[in-house]
């Protein structure tokens, strides 16, 4: 659909009797906005260059009767999940989200290194985060170790199963009054804890695909959902790899706590923690102090970040 430029100077002009409201999906061009009522309905971006993602508070107004709702502007971000595009850039996947909340599970194995990106992620832009082992129930040795590993730098680890129904109480505590965002591996079983968590999810999303024109629903796109005990709930596609988009090789360490707490005693304030003499984290990690994985997984992060930044 097409839109004249007298169109966008009227939706400028409007800004004044705008209302506020937030995106709830984006598929491109198109959007799913909520109104003040709680009401969902297609939207699009009024001017080029905005662009918006789910989690977005906007102001909008009616374009015509009967028409989508025309979003004039984006209100100012208190957090974006990101991650670098092709071109090392940061791409926002989502804002305004208070907690990350990793999915893994016992299949497909675990990849510690995409939740240590993902908890990076989340210290980087100041939000909460937490660990959700999905299909607990089937959870070998190996993967509640590597769960442990997590628990004692301090992250609430919660075991849950959406097929046996067990442990979702306690991740409904976790999720009250937050807006959080569900991510992690494709085939984690995000899904399914989301229909587990949020009472016809299935009518929802049916809603949303009707509105957006995307035919059957599909986690294509980041979705919000309202909980019933009390805050929301973004829906993310599942990923085969992941890492947060640092405008500085040096933020890279400032997304592993046990690094940040240990970077005090260094010799040297700009400490890289790689080569250094006198670096308290390489000594933490050789007294057993600090995760030997985690460190490499920070050393990871470092030389990405490094090697992205070239691009930009």
């Amino acid at each position: 659909m097409q839109y004249s430029d007298s169109s966008r100077a009227s939706s400028a002009a409007g800004r004044d009797s705008a209302s506020e409201g937030k995106v709830v999906a984006a598929y491109g061009k198109r959007l799913l906005v909520e109104d003040a009522q709680g009401q969902r309905q297609p939207a699009f971006a009024a001017r080029r260059g905005l662009r918006l993602v789910c989690g977005d508070r906007v102001l909008w107004r009616h374009q015509d009767a009967g028409g989508d709702l025309a979003v004039l502007e984006r209100l100012p971000r208190s957090t974006e999940l990101t991650r670098p595009d092709s071109r090392g850039r940061s791409e926002v996947l989502a804002a305004n989200i208070d907690q990350v909340v990793v999915v893994c599970a016992a299949t497909p194995v675990p990849d510690p290194f995409i939740i240590d990106r993902y908890l990076a992620a989340a210290e980087v832009m100041g939000a909460e985060a937490a660990i959700g082992c999905n299909k607990s129930d089937l959870a070998d040795t190996a993967a509640l170790d590597m769960l442990a590993e997590f628990s004692r730098v301090g992250y609430p680890v919660l075991r849950v199963s959406a097929h046996a129904g067990t442990g979702l109480q306690s991740l409904l505590r976790q999720l009250a009054d937050r807006c959080s965002i569900l991510v992690g591996q494709s085939g984690v079983g995000k899904s399914s804890l989301l229909n587990a968590l949020v009472p016809g999810v299935e009518l929802a999303t049916m809603e949303i695909s009707s509105a957006s024109g995307e035919g059957r629903h599909r986690t294509t796109a980041t979705t919000l959902y309202h909980l019933p005990g009390g805050g929301t709930l973004l829906d993310s596609p599942g990923v085969r790899d992941y890492a947060p988009a640092l405008d500085d090789p040096r933020m890279a360490a400032a997304g592993f706590r046990e690094i940040v707490a240990a970077a005090d005693h260094c010799r040297f304030g700009n400490c890289r923690h790689m080569r250094e003499p006198g670096c308290a984290v390489k000594a933490g990690v050789e007294q057993g102090q600090i995760s030997a994985r985690r460190y490499e997984s920070y050393r990871r992060l470092l030389r990405l970040t490094e090697d992205l930044r070239p691009r930009r």
